[in-house]
């Protein structure tokens, strides 16, 4: 387990990490969310020792990294997939890590096969591609078999076979009943794979709970009705409270009201519906929904406001 208790991290007047306390458990894949600049690499670090946190304290199986006895066999990570000699083969930057962590030459073949560069071992790195270059990273995080492991943006690089497979390993990982940390800005595979959300903005904890409860406290339930009276319909949800927006031919989105109440208003007035289905937000959805104010780096779309002038443009109104 990773356990942090109010961890703190100062780079001179700026704050990275602001008291952030939170537990990551075996069992499960654990997501760690945030906008850019919400101090998620900061974090990762200040687990591995790293960094050293300005107050605060983090630990891993209840020690900090630093007295890890055997720190390969109890802990692997993958931060920066380009952290490689490119000098090296494969084989050999394995090799070099597992003599340094006094693990069997053996164990190198094994995870090479495991993340499938066994036909390239022997190739130097630096005519690796990126995905080649994080299959690489992983195995190196791997090598020791250790309890804990920690992934910064995994899938990087990678194909969508390779997405599938870091996903599936991820899982079986959990399963088995390690300790599985990762961070990633692609909410889809987010969705996909993990199974507990840890998301900070700004440095602090905004949310630490499973997935469906995070998508379920942070989005509005929608439900699509498909009619050929959707005028009709439209206006007695709306006399009722609904919102309601198009979604298509003969279709509309209907937000605020219970599905069995728009169920029961259609049948109390003789309106045929042909669909009535809930629209289940996506992780996405609810994310950018609770991250909206803790975004450090807003970027503009041509032909439109800029974010930050758009909400000045409306207080100033």
């Amino acid at each position: 387990m990773i356990e942090a208790i109010s961890l703190t991290k100062r780079y001179g007047d700026r704050l990275a990490v602001d008291d952030l306390s939170f537990a990551v458990k075996p069992g499960q894949v654990t997501g760690f969310l945030g906008p850019n600049g919400a101090g998620k690499s900061t974090t990762m670090r200040l687990i591995l020792g790293l960094d050293a946190p300005t107050s605060g304290s983090v630990t891993i199986e209840g020690k900090p990294f630093a007295a890890a006895a055997h720190p390969m066999r109890e802990v692997g990570a993958l931060l920066d997939a380009k952290a490689i000699h490119g000098g090296r083969s494969a084989y050999n930057h394995l090799l070099c890590l597992a003599q340094t962590n006094n693990l069997p030459k053996s164990r190198v073949g094994q995870v090479l096969e495991l993340v499938g560069l066994t036909e390239v071992a022997r190739k130097r790195s630096k005519g690796f591609s990126l995905g080649m270059g994080q299959r690489l990273g992983i195995a190196a995080a791997l090598l020791g078999d250790p309890r804990v492991l920690m992934f910064d943006e995994p899938v990087n690089g990678l194909d969508p076979e390779g997405i599938l497979w870091i996903r599936n390993l991820m899982k079986a990982l959990a399963t088995e009943g390690r300790t599985v940390f990762v961070s990633s800005h692609l909410m889809s595979e987010m969705e996909n794979t993990a199974d507990h959300l840890i998301v900070i903005g700004r440095g602090r904890l905004v949310a630490d709970c499973t997935v469906q409860e995070f998508i379920d406290q942070n989005s509005e339930l929608a439900i699509r009705v498909k009619t050929p009276e959707t005028d009709k319909l439209a206006a007695l949800l709306t006399g009722k409270g609904g919102v309601v927006v198009p979604d298509g031919d003969e279709a509309i989105r209907v937000t605020r009201l219970a599905m069995t109440e728009v169920g029961d208003l259609a049948f109390d007035n003789g309106i045929r519906v042909h669909e009535l289905s809930p629209i289940q937000a996506s992780l996405e959805q609810a994310f950018m929904e609770l991250t909206k104010d803790s975004v450090e780096y807003h970027a503009g779309v041509p032909g439109q406001p800029h974010p930050k002038a758009a909400a000045t443009q409306k207080v100033d109104a």
